[in-house]
């Protein structure tokens, strides 16, 4: 809402100290009378020197009834859930159906480092390798964001969130399942997929996820 400018409130002491009447002076002196000085004659149509204005007291505005940016009583809103897609694949074709999404994602526009991927069973082989050199290397390049990053079930609570998350539902138990589903679920910001068997994938969403 645009601010609108307020009038400047000029006070009275405004106008200067008035002449005094020269019948009340005393005898003239050489030396100035200590007060103020009398105002100089006025010329005319030209005003006689001013004082300046004492500053003016602004009212301060009452901002609980200004309307904010989204209306005047807007609260904060909460994040949105992240579109659900299921690609059907068995426990060995998981992490095939995952690869693909990826490559899908990325010719579709999506940054690499838009993209997180987890695996519930046996890790990618990108996870493996990195991980050889250790954690420190490897959490490092999760938090440059410089590419797809993957990881696995046991580990990936400690990923950040990301735009898409991709879940290989590659093995493991129904618990650990259940357990990447929900972190995932609330690691994606827009797009959550998930490559695995549909019902168990839909058992585990059924149950809350």
């Amino acid at each position: 809402m645009p601010l609108i400018p307020e009038e400047p409130q000029i006070h009275e002491s405004a106008q200067g100290p008035r002449a005094t009447p020269a019948s009340s002076r005393t005898a003239p002196t050489p030396r100035p009378v200590p007060g103020p000085r009398p105002a100089a004659p006025s010329r005319p149509g030209r005003p006689g020197p001013l004082r300046p204005a004492p500053p003016v007291q602004r009212t301060p505005r009452d901002t609980a009834a200004t309307p904010g940016p989204s209306g005047p009583a807007a609260g904060a809103a909460a994040p949105a859930a992240p579109q659900i897609q299921l690609i059907p694949a068995s426990a060995q074709g998981a992490l095939d159906a995952a690869e693909e999404a990826v490559d899908l994602l990325l010719d579709a526009g999506r940054a690499p480092s838009d993209v997180l991927v987890i695996t519930t069973g046996e890790q990618h082989p990108w996870a493996t390798h990195e991980l050889s050199f250790g954690e420190t290397s490897y959490w490092a390049q999760h938090d440059a964001r410089d590419d797809v990053f993957y990881t696995d079930a046991t580990i990936a609570a400690r990923a950040a969130s990301r735009p898409v998350v991709v879940v290989a539902v590659n093995g493991g138990s129904e618990a650990v399942a259940a357990s990447a589903l929900s972190l995932a679920h609330s690691r994606a910001n827009t797009l959550l997929i998930v490559c695995g068997d549909p019902q168990q994938i839909n058992s585990v969403l059924g149950a809350g996820v």
